[in-house]
């Protein structure tokens, strides 16, 4: 496998917790399925802002992550006020693209698993390369980070395990 098609070591995850509000359950009392992929939107900027990585930052320097797979599968419905933890995982970085994997757990029950694929684009939205600081992150992200516990030392939301 070359450097280009590198992935990171599937165990290390990024934590992000999440409550579900009222304005986001239907009738039936459950979470909307749209508003699972705002959740795993949430956590995977949460995981790269832990990493030191801003979408903002990437834009301002003219590189934008456009999604452009979605996939989600729905176990157990969560309701009203659940507290739930969005665990995101960088599974593949191939190219310009970057694959994150999603669980979305209430305590130990899993809930949805889901996965988006990002491509690297220009402002036009034409497909470029990472920016090589970036690349090198996310080659070598999981291969020794240390696990990071909610309230760690910086103020990161979530954890790194």
């Amino acid at each position: 496998m070359s450097a280009k098609d590198r992935s990171p070591a599937p165990l290390c995850a990024h934590e992000t917790p999440v409550r579900v509000r009222y304005g986001e359950v239907d009738r039936m009392g459950f979470l909307y399925h749209g508003h699972y992929l705002v959740y795993f939107e949430m956590g995977r900027t949460e995981m790269l802002r832990s990493l030191g990585v801003t979408y903002r930052d990437l834009e301002d320097q003219g590189t934008l992550l456009v999604v452009v797979e979605t996939g989600q599968r729905h176990l157990i419905p969560a309701g009203y006020d659940d507290h739930l933890v969005v665990r995101t995982t960088l599974a593949q970085v191939r190219g310009v693209r970057l694959r994150f994997e999603y669980e979305l757990r209430r305590d130990e029950d899993l809930l949805a698993t889901g996965h988006t694929v990002l491509a690297s684009c220009d402002t036009s939205g034409r497909p470029r390369r990472m920016p090589t600081d970036l690349r090198t992150l996310l080659d070598g992200y999981g291969s020794s980070a240390p696990a990071r516990k909610e309230g760690d030392v910086g103020g990161v939301q979530g954890a790194v395990s």
